[in-house]
């Protein structure tokens, strides 16, 4: 039987994969090298040419079989890289990472299926950009790929900065402090030297090197700190146009008064930050006449105008939660919701999900109603105008209840002895125009404890409610510490001459009584630290393993779903425990509950909104990272007062009291003496003079170098050896250092710099 003759499309010549392919698919007879050179008309070194062909696409998993007979595999090898494209839902979607066809056929996308792992696993989940060797399969609902190993990034999300060498060759230098290489650019895509661009792999080596796709331009612009973040982590920064036309078309869905309770007349105060641009809770309270309070926490009603299996939620569990930078969010839904129709704005009708609380005379919460309401805020207020109202005795009555509600609950919470570990949380001030002016230590104020303390109650409330029911929770679980911990913080405890029986209950107070009965204010640092670092990280799962730093049986986040998907789940158990649902609003779905996927198993969304969080703790961190570094850039040579962060057998790593970032005092500088690790006690030994270095110690350090685009610091111990005072002996009044800005900062208008954009606007 003669050979198939080649596509009509085809000329005689060297064939591309896809004509290949073709061929083999539809070929009559079993087909080897000599029946596609025949069929395509091959002769002397075009034969030679196709040899190399077909033994790449074989290589590539495109074709199967021995060299004097192929057939097509589909496109995917049995085993073969692949880079994580997006996670949906928390399960992670791949494709070929060398994928490059002649015909620019869309590669093939696996759905990656992980093992089960520990939850305290040390094992990090997969995540956008991603690459693991993995063992592929088809079936009848697609391509799976079961994960064998991690491979190393190649870059830093293949971002970074251009540079050129004397040659004239360009390299990309990476963005992360953890990558120690550049890659050579084997297309600069009109990229100039020290321009910030996005890159993609050249070639299937990394020899290959790198093609730019995207060039950003300055790097050292504030605003293309929070964009490396974006890249590497792989956050979602832009809604489909599907999503946006839906979120406009739920903005205009009109409320139902006579579904829903009319709280308008209630003087109810949103109180937060000064540059907040959504408001998702707002508060209220008055005496009951019985020594306790009558109180209400009202939260934007986002499950109305967020449906299940909508476009804008398929987009929300896909981002998990908002992001916020300081020039920028990220937010979790389109802006005409999460900053408009959603957020209580003060003088505007909006729904709310609104939960109503009596709290006894002694703090406790002893009823709880939960309604679909209609309220219109009397108030945004900032945190430091509450404060200064309060403490200057000229608070309207509706604001002094809030107070006086809030010491009651402050009182149980006091009773009931949360962990309480003081941690400064570091704020980037930026002026109009997006420059730093300021990096400082953000003050915590009562106005902050009045709002956190009438979320607590809510969110309890709201577990508990659905505990009532019976309905599918999704509970913000802490577990408390584990052995292997604890075993490590008490040998850690030994070396201060302090001892932690592990025969006991552990208890939030048990930490706490430990610090407090700690004099010295270096060596309470350092037990604060190891106490943080003896902590398990919080999740989100259906099954209730209480919440140890709250010291609470049942919580959940309830309070915050413009910002939080979990809280937007809880939202919508409630209203199908509860029987909320409103009318059925015209071209969008009609229920506002679970969907059915959610009602029957939470763990999934669970496990993926638990990922997305610390996701967005990582991204903002780095980014916070890189403006300290920028804003210390200028500042090289200079000594500053340190603090001792960690201690490692090559160094120790030291942070800037009052400014933050953490930089890296290498051991090899510390002289010629050598310093011995010594692990239980977190310390590093001089084996001749005996001097140490161990987490909490305050030392002046020099300032060696700061790097905006990787965040990284790196110190060295002045002349003298920088200690400010030896361990053990610190007198009550130190020493003051200059503040690293000289004191003199920029003053711009209060709230939120004119030059921030809320990311995720339409392109």
């Amino acid at each position: 039987m003669p050979a198939r003759k080649p596509p009509a499309s085809k000329q005689p010549g060297m064939p591309s994969r896809a004509q290949i392919l073709e061929f083999l698919q539809t070929s009559d007879q079993i087909a080897g090298k000599r029946e596609i050179a025949k069929a395509f008309g091959l002769k002397g070194q075009e034969k030679i040419a196709l040899k190399a062909l077909l033994k790449d696409m074989a290589e590539e998993g495109l074709i199967d079989g021995k060299k004097t007979a192929y057939h097509r595999m589909g496109g995917v090898p049995k085993v073969t890289v692949l880079r994580v494209l997006e996670i949906d839902d928390g399960e992670p979607y791949a494709i070929p990472d060398a994928w490059s066809p002649d015909d620019a056929t869309p590669p093939p996308r696996l759905r990656i299926v992980e093992g089960k792992k520990a939850r305290n696993s040390k094992q990090p989940a997969l995540k956008v950009g991603d690459r693991v060797l993995a063992r592929t399969e088809e079936s009848g609902r697609g391509w799976l790929a079961y994960p064998m190993k991690k491979l190393p990034a190649r870059t830093e999300g293949l971002m970074g900065v251009v540079e050129i060498d004397a040659s004239g060759k360009g390299w990309l230098a990476p963005v992360d402090k953890r990558v120690r290489s550049s890659s050579p650019i084997a297309d600069l895509g009109g990229a100039e030297a020290g321009q910030l661009v996005v890159a993609e792999p050249a070639g299937k080596s990394p020899r290959s090197g790198v093609k730019v796709t995207e060039v950003i331009g300055d790097p050292l612009e504030p605003r293309s700190f929070s964009l490396i973040a974006i890249a590497k982590h792989g956050i979602p920064h832009v809604f489909p146009e599907a999503a946006l036309e839906e979120a406009q078309r739920a903005a205009r869905i009109p409320l139902s008064h006579e579904h829903r309770e009319d709280l308008r007349d209630l003087p109810i105060v949103a109180i937060d930050p000064a540059d907040a641009r959504d408001h998702d809770d707002a508060i209220w309270a008055e005496p009951d006449g019985e020594g306790g309070y009558r109180a209400l926490v009202a939260i934007a009603d986002v499950s109305f105008y967020v449906r299940p299996t909508s476009e804008v939620d398929r987009e929300a569990r896909k981002r998990g939660n908002s992001v916020y930078f300081p020039d920028r969010v990220v937010p979790m839904l389109p802006e005409v919701l999460s900053a408009d129709v959603c957020s209580l704005k003060e003088g505007e009708d909006r729904a709310a999900m609104a939960c109503h609380l009596r709290i006894s005379p002694d703090g406790k919460v002893t009823k709880w109603r939960f309604t679909r309401a209609l309220v219109r805020i009397a108030h945004n207020i900032a945190y430091e105008d509450a404060q200064a109202a309060i403490d200057e005795e000229r608070a309207p009555e509706h604001l002094q209840h809030l107070w006086g509600a809030w010491k009651l609950l402050a009182a149980a919470r006091a009773a009931r002895d949360p962990l309480e570990l003081e941690l400064p949380e570091r704020q980037v001030r930026l002026d109009a125009e997006g420059r730093i002016t300021e990096i400082a230590v953000r003050e915590r104020l009562d106005a902050h404890r009045v709002v956190e303390d009438f979320m607590i109650a809510a969110n309890v409330a709201a577990a508990k409610a659905l505990e009532a029911r019976t309905a599918p929770v999704v509970y913000r679980v802490h577990e408390a510490p584990g052995r292997e911990k604890l075993v490590a913080l008490r040998d850690y405890m030994k070396t201060f001459g302090h001892s932690l029986a592990l025969g006991q209950v552990i208890t939030p107070g048990l930490f706490n009584r430990m610090i407090k009965d700690i004099v010295d204010e270096s060596e309470k640092a350092q037990v604060m630290e190891a106490v943080l670092r003896s902590q398990t990280q919080a999740y989100y799962g259906p099954e209730n393993a209480g919440h140890f730093g709250l010291a609470l049986g049942s919580y959940a986040h309830f309070t915050s779903p413009i910002r939080r998907y979990s809280d937007l789940l809880v939202h919508r158990a409630l209203v199908d425990a509860y029987k909320l649902e409103q009318p059925e609003p015209k071209g969008l779905p009609a229920h506002s509950g679970l969907s059915d996927r959610d009602r029957d198993d939470l763990s999934k969304i669970s496990e993926a909104i638990s990922k997305t969080e610390r996701r967005a703790m990582e991204a903002e961190r780095d980014t916070i990272d890189r403006y300290v570094a920028a804003w210390l850039a200028s500042r090289v040579g200079e000594v500053f007062e340190t603090r001792i962060t960690g201690v490692q057998s090559f160094g120790f790593f030291a942070t800037i009291l009052g400014v933050g970032g953490d930089g890296l005092v290498p051991v090899s500088t510390l002289g010629r003496e050598h310093f011995r690790w010594e692990e239980a006690a977190q310390r590093l030994v001089g084996d001749d003079s005996g001097t140490t270095y161990a987490p909490g110690d305050r030392l002046e350090l020099r300032l060696a170098e700061a790097n905006p685009l990787t965040g990284a610091l790196k110190f060295e111990l002045p002349e003298g050896g920088g200690r400010i005072e030896p361990r053990g002996n610190r007198p009550d009044s130190r020493r003051k250092r200059p503040r690293p800005d000289g004191g003199k900062h920029m003053q711009g208008k209060r709230g939120r710099p004119g030059n921030i954009r809320h990311q995720g606007r339409k392109r």
